[in-house]
């Protein structure tokens, strides 16, 4: 992890200051074969699903129509409880006039987390899966909790890394004796 001075452009006007920028590998993502879609699609509050896949994390990336699916999205998080893996990263494309690429959220009530704000783990899942659907390797990313984020996004092909850079938020302080 390091810091980068960068400019970027929000809400018409432009901004300088640091982002934090991860390198993390990339998450393969797998074929899911399972009787269990109607048990998603009731955690999503019957949400339709246009794809549905299982991350080597133990993790459903499940697909909507469009990112506006994405951000209406009511879960149902007694119900994502019974679903299969550790949680659910929701997805979908965005608006060609939002500026992103996708769209996503991140639920893991299982673990006490109903929905993680700005989750960066979930993009080494879904970049490699929205590069392959769009063609491309750069993107820009926005986490639709309530709290929100946007997500610089490189996928580093060669080399399997997914590297992410963005606004933190500091949650936690600490000191670490060795």
């Amino acid at each position: 992890m390091f810091y980068r001075t960068q400019i970027w452009i929000q809400n018409g006007g432009a901004h300088e200051g640091f982002l934090i920028e991860l390198n993390f590998p990339v998450v393969p993502i797998l074929e899911f074969n399972s009787a269990e879609v109607s048990a998603i699609s009731e955690a999503l509050n019957g949400a339709s699903t246009i794809d549905i896949k299982w991350t080597t994390t133990d993790l459903l990336l499940v697909v909507l129509p469009s990112g506006e699916h994405v951000m209406e999205l009511q879960p149902r998080f007694e119900a994502i409880k019974k679903c299969p893996g550790r949680g659910l990263i929701v997805s979908g494309i965005a608006p060609l006039e939002s500026g992103f690429d996708f769209i996503r959220r991140v639920f893991f009530p299982k673990q006490g987390i109903n929905e993680d704000p700005v989750c960066g783990s979930a993009h080494c899942a879904l970049t490699p899966y929205w590069s392959q659907k769009l063609g491309k390797c750069d993107f820009i990313a926005y986490a639709a909790s309530p709290r929100g984020g946007i997500i610089n996004i490189h996928l580093d092909e060669q080399n399997q890394r997914v590297l992410l850079q963005g606004k933190a938020v500091t949650v936690m302080k600490g000191c670490l004796l060795v």
